[in-house]
């Protein structure tokens, strides 16, 4: 079989997982289900992806690259941080609130086998557009702020999957906390976006985003 074939088998696969997705949810993809509507062998849904998680990581990442990351763009020279980290938030954020059964296929499909590749894939197109928001800033800083917000934002996630709040509260939590970590610590936020401050990047810096 040639690769354009097994490519274009692979995302009528995941054409259907996707489907499934966003009108039944995360427990509606099973894999006799999805040969079934996709008109093949379960041998052949076998063949192209060896487990259900690997099937799940696969779409989940195919939805997060057309529907969240694709639109990320460099922060303007006079955006401040708070603006800066909202834009971001909200890019990841508003594609869910309109696709709340993508939320939470994100959310368990990321704690499966497998599942830190979207970690990856989320570090990948954001660090790129995060790290000149920071550019001034003392790295224990820019490290503190992207720990709050990377648990923040999957604590509040999870509350979401468990019910505990509505979509539409996720965003306005983290807002208060961009908030406060800015507004609060106005004079290193401001440093950040200047770029009048120097720092030595120590070897062992962990990125702010990447946690």
């Amino acid at each position: 079989m040639s690769r354009e074939r097994d490519e274009a088998i692979s995302e009528q696969i995941i054409g259907v997982v996707l489907e499934l997705l966003e009108s039944d949810g995360y427990d509606a993809v099973q894999l006799r289900e999805v040969a079934k509507r996709a008109h093949m062998s379960l041998a052949t849904v076998y063949k192209h992806f060896a487990t259900r998680d690997a099937l799940l990581v696969a779409a989940v990442r195919r939805w997060m690259e057309i529907n969240t990351y694709a639109a990320v763009t460099p922060p303007a020279a006079s955006e401040t941080l708070y603006d800066g980290v909202m834009r971001l938030l909200t890019y990841v954020f508003e594609p869910w609130e309109d696709h709340p059964k993508m939320l939470e296929a994100y959310y368990r499909t990321r704690r499966g086998a497998g599942g830190e590749s979207l970690d990856t894939q989320g570090v990948i197109a954001i660090m790129p557009i995060a790290i000149p928001l920071f550019k001034g800033a003392d790295p224990r800083y820019a490290e503190d702020v992207g720990v709050v917000l990377a648990n923040m934002s999957y604590a509040l996630i999870g509350r979401f999957v468990d019910k505990n709040i509505e979509i539409t509260e996720i965003l306005p939590t983290l807002e208060r906390a961009v908030f406060r970590l800015t507004s609060d610590n106005a004079a290193t936020a401001e440093a950040a976006r200047s770029g009048v401050e120097t720092h030595e990047i120590d070897p062992n810096y962990s990125s702010p985003f990447n946690h």
